[in-house]
């Protein structure tokens, strides 16, 4: 009677769900060497991003800073900043600046510590699916991936914020799946909420987070119809939580009308306006880059592609696998854009297969009866590929400098230059007082410490071909005619406007004139190249300077 009754409480485990393998190797210590290897990396990959704080801000990082910048000052998302960005990625940015002080080298620092963490995640997860060195596999290849340059992983880009909580919430759901604990559906389906929250591509993993949930439940024996539906139930509650009290306190800051128009109105706007042709040119560009720099670690991962179908020992694990990797690939896919950081949202899944083909060779090795070799030689393989990968990258992982480094990745754009510009306004000005940047460059404000007179943070969204082009740039001159802001900052530079034939120039038609009534030149910042050193220009020394046709920042001071 014990015995049946013991058998009764015993949960059924479906294979998709069961432990991995006994872990390679053939002592008991093998498990403190992998984690001190885990160790080895994070740290290895701390100092590279150590040697890295100090690159300045790019245009995201500056609007995501600016805005959690407010938010510390009680000042909601959506009131002074308007953009399409999930609401998420701005608390998780004001919780940075908290912690680690309204620096670009503090932004920076905080990164690190995610990315530290979103290592461990995927280590665990590669642990729980295959064998430790698989994890340790996993994680080297994703510290190297998501630190590359091609990815432009030393930037807080929101998708290191998307990943994180979604590995959390999946890792969570396969804990739960073993031991039937609500509280684990619960908190794994709120962390996968969160994902979403950081921003719109996280749903891709919410989707997968769903699907792992109903094949787990169905396969399950007995299956029960009634347990089934409250256990979606619980998951959908869970996803939608940090969803809901997020419009809850939007709208009780009065700002819900604009979070809804700017991240879904517009939106749809924005993810309709790339053609599928030539999206696929994109990716495929940037695709080639990073293959490029990382070639190793792409190469095992196409490796581990196919162990997950001739390797009995992982073949159990290869629908999570693939639906992993295919949920990931379409997280990258909103709009056809596939710019360089949307693919860090893959690196956990390439990683992941990366890892397959480690653990892979040692069952090789450990079937041809080399037990010892079975772990020396993965482990001496994993060295070496990450070697070869820093190698590759030794130049952008050691050498450059800073400004450099923003150069190489995103060419004349005015980022080192916004720390000296921000510099000058804050000795000329006070708290009080208000500025205004034509063009998309947020950094400024939140480096300078001094808020926009205008929610319009970016102009480049006012040139696309759209419906609400026009009333943006109308509503952005009232703001500036009305508030006065002391100081004008003009950037000329083309990926700061992104115009095109097609797009609406009123406000650019408009500024000229109200420039030369209201204002007086007292910089001019002439943006250099890897080659070439940037020129300013400040005060008496911009009388009678010859502007360059493109390329420039221009500061302009109220007159008096």
């Amino acid at each position: 009677m014990a015995r049946r009754n013991n058998q009764k409480k015993t949960p059924h485990v479906t294979p998709e769900i069961q432990d991995s393998a006994p872990e390679a190797g053939t002592g008991r210590g093998d498990g403190y060497w992998i984690w001190i290897g885990l160790v080895v990396i994070i740290l290895f990959i701390a100092a590279i991003r150590i040697h890295l704080l100090d690159v300045s801000l790019e245009r995201d990082e500056g609007e995501y800073a600016y805005a959690g910048q407010l938010i510390l000052q009680g000042i909601p998302p959506y009131k002074l900043v308007y953009n399409m960005k999930m609401p998420g990625i701005y608390a998780a940015y004001a919780l940075i600046l908290a912690v680690f002080g309204q620096t670009h080298t503090g932004i920076h620092l905080g990164l690190l510590c995610i990315n530290a963490a979103t290592t461990v995640m995927v280590f665990l997860l590669a642990k729980k699916l295959f064998v430790p060195l698989s994890a340790l596999g996993a994680a080297g290849a994703f510290a190297f991936l998501s630190t590359s340059q091609w990815v432009q992983g030393i930037f807080a880009n929101a998708e290191h914020f998307v990943i994180l909580p979604a590995l959390g919430g999946i890792l969570l759901l396969m804990h739960w799946s073993r031991i039937q604990k609500g509280a684990f559906l619960l908190i794994g389906a709120v962390l996968l909420g969160l994902a979403f929250l950081m921003k719109q591509h996280g749903g891709a993993f919410v989707v997968f987070g769903g699907g792992y949930l109903v094949i787990t439940e169905i396969r399950r024996r007995p299956f029960s119809g009634r347990v089934f539906i409250r256990r979606i139930i619980c998951f959908l509650l869970g996803v939608f939580l940090p969803f809901g009290l997020t419009c809850l306190i939007l709208w009780w800051t009065e700002v819900f009308d604009k979070f809804w128009f700017w991240t879904v109105g517009y939106a749809q706007e924005y993810i309709s306006s790339v053609s599928l042709s030539d999206g696929l040119e994109m990716l495929k560009f940037w695709i080639a880059r990073m293959v490029g720099t990382t070639t190793l670690i792409w190469i095992l991962a196409g490796i581990g592609l196919t162990a997950l179908f001739w390797n009995k020992q992982i073949r159990a694990k290869t629908g999570f696998t693939l639906g992993f990797l295919l949920l990931s690939f379409l997280a990258i896919c909103p709009g056809f854009y596939f710019r360089p950081h949307y693919f860090v949202l893959l690196l956990p899944a390439i990683s992941l297969l990366a890892g397959v083909a480690v653990g892979s060779l040692g069952d090789v090795l450990r079937r041809w009866q080399h037990p010892k070799a079975s772990v020396i030689i993965p482990v001496i393989l994993i060295g070496l590929v990450l070697f070869h990968t820093g190698y590759q990258q030794r130049q952008f992982f050691f050498e450059m400098s800073p400004t450099l480094i923003s150069r190489i990745n995103y060419g004349r754009n005015p980022f080192p230059e916004s720390l000296e510009i921000a510099r000058y306004i804050k000795e000329h000005s006070g708290p009080q007082d208000r500025i205004v940047v034509l063009g998309s460059e947020p950094q400024i404000y939140f480096y300078s410490g001094r808020r926009s007179v205008t929610p319009y943070i970016y102009t480049y969204a006012m040139m696309d071909k759209h419906d609400f082009a026009s009333l943006m740039q109308k509503e952005m001159i009232a703001d500036i005619e009305s508030k006065k802001p002391k100081f004008l900052i003009l950037v000329r530079v083309t990926t700061s406007w992104l115009a095109s034939r097609d797009s609406d120039f009123t406000i650019i038609d408009w500024y000229p004139g109200y420039l030369e009534r209201y204002y007086q030149l007292c910089g001019y910042i002439e943006i250099g190249n890897p080659e070439q050193d940037t020129v300013y220009v400040w005060d008496e020394q911009c009388l009678g300077y010859q502007f360059r046709p493109n390329d420039w920042v221009a500061v302009f001071r109220r007159k008096l």
